[in-house]
């Protein structure tokens, strides 16, 4: 007969470990639904840099770095090429306009000159030969027309006499018609002849004036050789100082080369290199300033170079005022240029945190100071002090301005 078997009453083991289980899991779920998980990390307050947020007048500028320039700078090539004879001024030294620096040597020019010399005296004495052809043909024209004419009027007397007597029947008819025909004929023949030494003289005129352009031309083409000859002097175009002389004797130096430069020292400029993010804000006129030995001297910006070299352009600034004493060549003066009118803005000081952040967020402290919260902000402007801040700070509130590297990641810094 079997036994019934009954039951145990209660939980058992497995039962609790359910239970726990199911504890546990709803600790988590609470944990991570109510709790904060912001990454954290301690930071001592002696290595960061607090700053106040705050609403002050923003000034729109920038500075860059400028190099002082003469006004003007100009280029030094002979228009003559030839070897190096003399160099008559050195370089550093002051000369002024038409003051002979090289002194060059051509002896193929010497062989043109002399060509075209030549050339011009056998042109003129073709000239004065065909001066003297043209004189004695018209001499023998003019003989030949007044025979003509003294032939025409003897025959027409000749033609009178014999109509007068053939119409008395004096002499015959064949002898009449004979004279009218010898008259008819001389008289053509002075026609023709007179046309002739018309066309002659047209003709002559015409010739003489287009070998007297053609000498003339040959005159100038040998003066403007001859000046060649004045050109292997190379000579100073302004005053100034001899900046740059690259020649040595014996050297052969070709027309156009550059072969030195003269600076202009009766004013300066300054040349300075912009990032190529400003180069929509830069035009003429815009004002600046720079401060040597507690003076603040105005400056002006003269023209912008709108070619961009790895990554900047070159602008000119002059002088809008008094210029600095013992000014020189060379020297660099830091300039801050006004790039617009200052406005009320909400502002922060320029700090580390850019590199890290570029701009986009920033920590602020809490009001007890002892903790930071990472907030996206909007950066726009900038000067070389200040950013102004668009979006995401309040006046009042306080920033970490220095470097984030070590804490580029996290999300809030706990401040001891």
């Amino acid at each position: 007969m079997d036994v019934i078997i009954e039951k145990k009453k209660g939980l058992r083991r497995k039962h609790i470990l359910y239970i726990l289980g199911g504890f546990a899991l709803l600790l988590l779920c609470g944990w991570l639904i109510l709790g904060n998980h912001a990454s954290t990390l301690r930071v001592d307050a002696s290595q960061l840099t607090l700053s106040d947020v705050k609403q002050s007048e923003f000034k729109d500028y920038m500075r860059v770095n400028g190099q002082v320039q003469p006004i003007q700078v100009v280029q030094i090539s002979p228009e003559e090429g030839g070897i190096v004879l003399e160099k008559v001024a050195e370089e550093g030294s002051i000369v002024h306009q038409g003051d002979v620096i090289v002194r060059l040597n051509n002896s193929g020019l010497d062989l043109q000159i002399l060509n075209a010399e030549a050339e011009l005296a056998e042109k003129q004495n073709m000239l004065r030969n065909t001066q003297v052809t043209m004189q004695q043909d018209k001499l023998n024209n003019e003989t030949e027309k007044a025979s003509l004419d003294m032939d025409t009027q003897r025959k027409w007397r000749t033609y009178q006499q014999n109509e007068h007597l053939y119409n008395e029947k004096v002499i015959s008819r064949e002898e009449y018609l004979q004279s009218k025909e010898d008259y008819e004929l001389a008289k053509k023949k002075h026609t023709l002849i007179s046309q002739r030494l018309q066309q002659d003289s047209i003709y002559r005129t015409v010739q003489m004036d287009q070998m007297e352009d053609n000498l003339s031309n040959m005159r100038r083409n040998a003066e403007l050789v001859r000046n060649r000859k004045g050109k292997l002097e190379v000579r100073s175009a302004i005053n100034g100082e001899l900046g740059l002389l690259d020649v040595e004797l014996g050297q052969n130096i070709t027309a156009g080369q550059k072969i030195g430069q003269i600076n202009d020292l009766s004013d300066f400029k300054i040349e300075a290199q912009i990032d190529e993010s400003y180069i929509d804000r830069i035009h003429n006129g815009l004002d600046a300033t720079f401060e040597r030995n507690n003076e603040k001297y105005a400056l002006r910006v003269r023209k912008v170079y709108p070619e961009v070299r790895e990554g900047k352009f070159r602008t000119d600034f002059v002088f809008s005022g008094k210029r600095p004493d013992n000014i020189r060549s060379g020297q660099t003066y830091y300039i801050n240029l006004e790039l617009g009118q200052p406005e009320q803005a909400v502002i922060i000081p320029r700090g580390p945190f850019f590199q890290t952040s570029c701009g986009n967020w920033i920590f602020v402290l809490n009001k007890s100071g002892n903790k930071a919260y990472r907030r996206n902000i909007l950066i726009g402007r900038q000067n070389p002090q200040y950013y102004e801040v668009l979006e995401g700070l309040e006046p009042g509130e306080r920033v970490i301005t220095s470097g984030y590297e070590a804490f580029k990641d996290i999300e809030v810094l706990i401040i001891k």
